[in-house]
């Protein structure tokens, strides 16, 4: 996305280098915005913050990937309507995908889905700063506090239940 905030941009290199690092030496390759994904030929295309493959096709094209394997957004105010619920619906047709990340920019928030054996996506949410993003199949293990680095972003603070209600 032309125009990115800092943080959108802090965010998004914070992903890449920590995929990069726990990909090296292994048949997988990780590009950013630049490199296209996709989704229709010759009608759609989209170029996702962070995206990975393994696919031999997709290393052999010099601009743009069809097999994507992992693909990452990250939210903003003008992104979060369409990449949510819209972009992940034409994410979700391409057969080699089997995880979709959404990092969000206002606060510690990361949502993530994976595919299952059953071909369901699952979700999960992050939003503590002991929270950590783990793909094992892509020896890929980040913690908030290592993706929200250097940015600005404030985590939310969780606050203790009221006195009155301690669980017994």
């Amino acid at each position: 996305m032309a125009g990115a905030s800092k943080a959108h941009n802090l965010l998004a290199n914070n992903f890449m280098r920590k995929a990069w690092d726990a990909l090296q030496g292994r048949k997988y390759q990780v590009f950013t915005s630049d490199v296209r994904v996709v989704l229709e030929e010759n009608n759609h295309y989209v170029y996702p913050d962070v995206v990975v493959s393994c696919d031999p096709d997709d290393q052999r094209d010099d601009y743009q990937l069809r097999k994507p394997l992992l693909i990452v957004e990250v939210l903003s105010a003008s992104t979060a309507s369409y990449d949510r619920p819209d972009k992940f619906q034409h994410y979700k047709k391409l057969p080699s995908l089997r995880y979709y990340v959404l990092v969000y920019q206002e606060r510690w928030l990361v949502e993530w889905y994976h595919k299952n054996e059953a071909g369901e996506w699952v979700h999960h949410l992050l939003d503590g700063p002991d929270d950590v993003l783990e793909i094992a199949e892509l020896n890929l293990r980040l913690s908030l506090a290592d993706l929200y680095a250097a940015t600005t972003i404030a985590p939310l603070r969780r606050l203790p239940p009221p006195s009155g209600d301690q669980p017994r």
